[in-house]
């Protein structure tokens, strides 16, 4: 089976090419509104003495288009980055060609799973959640204000950085922001893409740090959250719903049931250079095994692969189909990366995958989307890192061993603060 996604890339356009960035056109805040979709969040005033709010939540995403008429500027923009598609050269010219030719083909796919992607509403509805929940447990950084920053929709990242000056934070009014990354298991070409687009607009915005380090007066104080593959309520989330499951086979099958857990996968140069995201992909399938104390057999596996170059393996699909011919029916989908259903869960697994099994006893867990255990981890999460103080995790001081981009380790440094720059290698 081939999965006709968004990142298909015709053959010949992928020969001979190398990495180069792109930009994202600046969308505005009134055609957000019009749409009815942005997420209204009222002005704040940085003056609250004694204590460190209000504080701005952002929620970092690939994103996917709403409607399928968003479908062609959202593959323009993604194949514009040359963090998640290296283009080479030629990137600004090839990139859109390969969006307008995709369309079409990646519009039928949005329209079978409803009109367009659900990324938006749950990462909205999370993020809002969250922030209720960080008012009560976390008083003195509160009021928490959810944001979301879409790497290649709408709200795009620099859509979400006017909506924080208007609110009040930044643009010589200060105030502290959390970017949060809603990938739990870090990759360069995911939460590090998303990190260099904030800084790329925090700069053109705000004004870059000078020479001593010191911020522009007034700048927004910036921290991130840029990984929690094994966090204790993520890993309960997920056995949860794979409790529930599992609980739709008889009970005396229950334990032969074999769990594969999925997750997007990379292509094999990236791996190569040293991405540390199939470790910490494996690390939370290992805590979510060890959670239900290994009474079933599993596997990891990976989907979404794309183009002539090597990717990591083995494939979701040849796996399902592999274990179906030796007569493995009983199967459990467990999209381990995802936090919310999207087309990767909806069309991919949902209508190819186990569409192509033909057969019932190959099922998926449920996505995490409301999931109020979830919910509750990303407060846990948010209020121990607002606790702790750190800019950013030990992890992210280190660049990828084979990493050479500049704009990397000026990102890196920036975001790990004046006092922890020099550690950045």
């Amino acid at each position: 089976m081939a999965f006709r996604s968004p990142f298909a890339i015709p053959r010949q356009l992928l020969v001979g090419t190398t990495s180069l960035g792109g930009r994202s056109a600046i969308s505005s805040r009134l055609s957000c509104n019009q749409r009815g979709l942005a997420t209204v969040v009222p002005p704040v005033t940085q003056d609250a003495t004694g204590s460190k709010g209000p504080t701005a939540m952002v929620f970092m995403n690939m994103g996917g288009p709403s409607t399928t008429n968003e479908v062609e500027d959202f593959l323009s923009r993604l194949f514009a980055d040359g963090d998640l598609i290296p283009l080479g050269r030629l990137q600004s010219y090839i990139g859109p060609l390969i969006a307008r030719r995709r369309t079409s083909k990646i519009q039928k796919q949005y329209a079978d799973i409803g009109g367009g992607s659900p990324i938006r509403k749950w990462s909205e509805y999370q993020c809002a959640e969250m922030c209720k929940l960080l008012d009560k447990i976390s008083p003195e950084t509160a009021p928490h204000k959810p944001y979301v920053a879409f790497r290649y929709a709408a709200p795009l990242t620099e859509t979400m950085y006017e909506q924080l000056f208007a609110d009040g934070f930044g643009n010589g009014k200060g105030g502290r922001a959390v970017a949060f990354t809603q990938y739990p298991q870090y990759s360069c070409s995911t939460t590090g893409s998303s990190l260099n687009e904030l800084w790329k607009w925090r700069n053109r915005l705000e004004g870059k740090r000078a020479n001593g380090g010191s911020e522009p007066a007034g700048a927004i104080q910036w921290s991130v959250i840029d990984r929690w593959p094994s966090h204790s309520g993520l890993v309960e989330a997920f056995a949860q719903n794979i409790e529930a499951q599992l609980k739709t086979y008889p009970e005396e099958k229950r334990d032969q049931v074999v769990l594969l857990f999925s997750a997007h996968s990379l292509p094999m140069s990236v791996v190569n250079r040293g991405d540390p995201y199939p470790a910490e992909v494996a690390a939370t399938v290992h805590a979510v095994m060890q959670r239900l104390k290994f009474k079933n057999p599993y596997r990891l596996c990976w989907q979404s692969q794309v183009g002539p170059s090597a990717w990591l393996g083995a494939q979701t699909s040849d796996t399902v189909q592999e274990y179906v011919k030796r007569g493995q029916t009983d199967l459990i989908l467990v999209p381990i990366a995802f936090t919310s259903d999207h087309i990767e869960t909806l069309y991919e697994l949902d209508q190819e995958v186990i569409h192509e099994a033909n057969n019932p006893g190959v099922k998926r867990a449920e996505s995490l989307n409301g999931n109020p255990v979830f919910i509750q981890a990303l407060a846990d999460i948010a209020r121990d890192h607002l606790q702790k103080g750190e800019l950013c995790s030990r992890q992210m001081t280190l660049r990828c061993q084979g990493c050479t981009s500049e704009r990397c380790l000026g990102q890196k440094k920036f975001f790990a603060g004046q006092e922890h720059a020099s550690m950045v290698i």
